[in-house]
């Protein structure tokens, strides 16, 4: 990992990005510096920590997720999680050999609790939790949150909002025959579909559906809340798959939903995961094979959406988000687009992938490092023929900081 400088040119900013994702399994926290050019941002990746939730602090996330909480405790969450993304800005900068009073900018995505998709598709509200004023705080760091709102005023999705990251840095050259695929495997999955430099195709993005959210369940039910994830997809290798019912469960409308899209935990809950794991039982597969079976729904899932949806043929697959340290997954997805494209698709970490910052643990955590340093420049942040939005917009609040006025002005 590169070591900050104590020095740096003045067009430099330093940035703290801060992710927790429908997993819910901690904040991510990545450091960067990024410096404006006339061929747009770029970035270098100093440091990242991943600081998992304290039990309660999950406890009380999953509870809301599942529409549980009271006013009372939807307000005090939000303030309680704001303690804890304080504290993972303050942990990378300190195991960084760096001052919190170094670090320019928080860009924090915080926590959605909720995410409301009406049937005709559009998104009614979306709710991120984590108060901005209390990192602020606590760290005296001038920090940008709730950066969805904005996108879904103008009409969009709210989501994704990493293809203006993968836009800038990961299109492919205009050799390339294809498009590139982005895939992130979070709790939902979410893709961009990148067309080569030069190409008229739009970029195209939307939540492919489920990641790890139905195979963390599975787990979770199989080692009797041992397991919250299946690690190295070892519980679903030791099963066998079901055709049957993945292609059953494949007919969710979600699927068959055109782009622009969005999804989270309110659609793919625990209460779809107990039906599809009731209907396993039905058919006689242990656990293990349920685990396998879901494992391949997931990523029959992803494949089928770019068979559906995708601009123009997939070359090369780029991965990356929690899912993609899960083996067993991974070979999956490779295995299911070459049964709809009738070839192999070359898959790739992230963090594989020449001159781009970060891996694909923090790439989500970099993105919203980006869109806090982009709505400081007032630029905007959405991709609108992703999310729906009715055009170009400065997404994101900002809750000044100790350091607020001398971050203006040096802008």
């Amino acid at each position: 990992m590169l070591c900050p400088c104590r020095t740096r040119a003045a067009d430099t900013m330093r940035v703290i990005g801060l992710m927790s994702g429908t997993s819910a399994d901690g904040i991510d926290a990545v450091l960067t510096e990024i410096v404006g050019s006339s061929d747009g941002p770029r970035m270098r990746q100093f440091g990242f920590e991943s600081v998992p939730w304290p039990p309660r602090d999950r406890e009380l996330i999953g509870r809301l997720m599942a529409g549980k909480g009271a006013t009372r405790e939807v307000s005090r969450a939000g303030f309680q999680l704001g303690e804890q993304f304080a504290l993972a800005a303050l942990c990378v900068a300190d195991s960084n050999g760096l001052s919190i009073d170094e670090i320019d900018l928080i860009g924090s995505h915080g926590q959605t609790v909720w995410h409301e998709v009406e049937e005709s598709g559009a998104v009614q509200s979306t709710l991120q939790i984590g108060e901005a004023a209390v990192i602020a705080e606590r760290t005296g760091v001038t920090t940008v949150a709730d950066f969805r709102v904005a996108d879904v005023a103008a009409g969009g999705q709210g989501a994704p909002l990493i293809p203006i990251f993968d836009r800038i840095f990961l299109r492919p050259p205009a050799s390339v025959e294809g498009c590139r695929a982005v895939q992130n495997i979070g709790g939902i999955g979410n893709v961009t579909f990148l067309p080569p430099v030069g190409s008229s195709a739009p970029t195209v993005a939307f939540d492919t559906g489920p990641g790890n959210v139905l195979i963390d369940w599975a787990a979770a039910r199989a080692t009797d809340g041992a397991l919250q994830f299946d690690r190295d997809g070892e519980l679903a290798a030791s099963g066998h798959c079901a055709d049957k019912l993945v292609e059953r469960w494949l007919t969710h409308p979600y699927f068959r939903q055109s782009p622009p899209k969005s999804t989270g935990r309110e659609l793919f809950s625990s209460g779809l995961a107990e039906k599809y794991c009731l209907e396993a039982a039905e058919a006689g597969l242990s656990m293990s094979d349920f685990a396998a079976t879901i494992t391949e729904l997931t990523a029959a899932s992803v494949a089928e959406s770019y068979r559906l949806f995708g601009p123009m043929p997939v070359v090369e697959l780029v991965v990356c988000g929690g899912g993609a340290r899960n083996p067993v997954l991974e070979k999956r997805i490779k295995a299911q687009l070459a049964r709809r494209y009738g070839r192999e698709v070359a898959l790739v970490q992230y963090g594989d992938v020449a001159g781009v910052p970060g891996d694909e643990d923090s790439k989500e955590a970099l993105g919203f490092a980006l869109l806090a340093w982009l709505a400081v420049q007032g630029k905007g942040g959405n991709v609108p023929e992703s999310t729906g939005a009715k055009g170009v917009r400065v997404l994101g609040k900002i809750a000044p900081g100790l350091n607020f006025r001398n971050l203006m002005s040096n802008l």
